[in-house]
């Protein structure tokens, strides 16, 4: 594969609204050892991508100040000491920054085989979703079948993912979203909708016997009302904080109740703890995704050099499931 010496990325030019993403030219990374180089023909937004661009989510050390969490794309080449992939296989991959670019950098064992069945296109809406998703509500929620699980904002890429990956481990899912176009996207999933701004999801939940699981990306005053919808011993796992991470929490009900409250976020997670994770989606999540069982949601593509669209149509806040950037189809 002919490799050039330079490239068109998407800069944040400083930070801000969405137009501060900006068309540049920068050299071509060679890979290190344990690396590939992937040549991008799409790259997957995600909501960190926003919380970056504005200021509110610096890279960790040594990864691309670029953003782009994800991408799909065939390798270019590969690092020392990397046998698993060669030059051309079709790949999608966990980003440590950068996939708003022409290529990217990204450890070896970070990557995953294109799902057979799907293009490139959806097979870059699954890696920070399925990565987050099954590490989050699986390894760390421990969701079994039969239980009730209740995840919020079900209409979201994240939301999509949960709600098909409970579905096909047999478990009970339940949806909050904020409009009936959201929430009939979420029963076709097979999820029961609650639309929040007409329901009141606690009450639902109590009703049923509590959720065994909560997923949130709220938090706020999203906390108090995930404690009181929980079932006895029930786990409650954070991804992330649109509702603000600060809150006043009454633990009597945690000890009394036996309530876990825990979660994470993926990006500052080690290599290895990364390359695990891909483990468990090669072995768990992808014959889901070749037995049809999970599919990406997909809402919206735009070129890459209308990043700021994308990110704009993302904060609109009306998409349902994943927007992806167009760099080489």
């Amino acid at each position: 594969m002919s490799i050039p010496h330079d490239m068109q990325v998407i800069e944040i030019a400083r930070p801000g609204a969405p137009e501060v993403l900006t068309p540049a030219r920068r050299p071509v990374p060679a890979p290190g050892a344990g690396q590939i180089l992937i040549r991008v023909a799409y790259a997957g937004i995600n909501r960190p991508d926003v919380l970056q661009r504005q200021g509110g989510y610096a890279p960790p050390p040594g990864a691309s100040e670029l953003p782009g969490l994800e991408c799909s794309g065939h390798v270019a080449a590969v690092g020392p000491g990397v046998t698993r992939w060669a030059v051309g296989d079709a790949v999608c991959a966990l980003l440590p920054g950068g996939g708003y670019a022409e290529y990217v950098l990204t450890p070896a064992d970070h990557a995953l085989p294109v799902p057979e069945g799907l293009s490139l296109a959806e097979a870059a809406c699954l890696p920070e979703t399925c990565f987050t998703v099954w590490s989050n509500v699986v390894m760390r929620g421990g969701l079994q079948a039969g239980e009730r699980f209740l995840v919020h904002g079900g209409s979201s890429g994240i939301g999509t993912t949960a709600i098909q990956i409970a579905v096909a481990l047999g478990a009970r899912v339940w949806a909050t979203a904020g409009s009936d176009e959201k929430c009939a996207a979420c029963e076709r999933l097979g999820a029961t909708a609650i639309n929040y701004r007409a329901q009141d999801f606690v009450e639902i939940l109590r009703a049923e016997g509590g959720a065994e699981l909560i997923l949130d990306m709220v938090a706020g005053d999203y906390v108090a009302r995930n404690l009181k919808a929980l079932a006895d011993e029930g786990r409650l796992v954070f991804i992330a904080f649109l509702g603000g991470p600060k809150v006043t929490l009454n633990l009597a009900p945690v000890m009394t109740r036996r309530l876990t409250i825990t979660g994470s976020t993926l990006r500052p997670q080690s290599d290895l703890a990364k390359a695990r994770i891909a483990d468990e989606l090669r072995a768990h999540v992808w014959p889901m995704v070749t037995a049809g069982k999970l599919r990406p949601v997909m809402d919206a593509e735009f070129p890459l050099t209308d990043a700021a669209a994308a990110h704009a149509h993302m904060e609109a806040g009306e998409h349902i499931g994943k927007i992806v950037l167009r760099v080489a189809g």
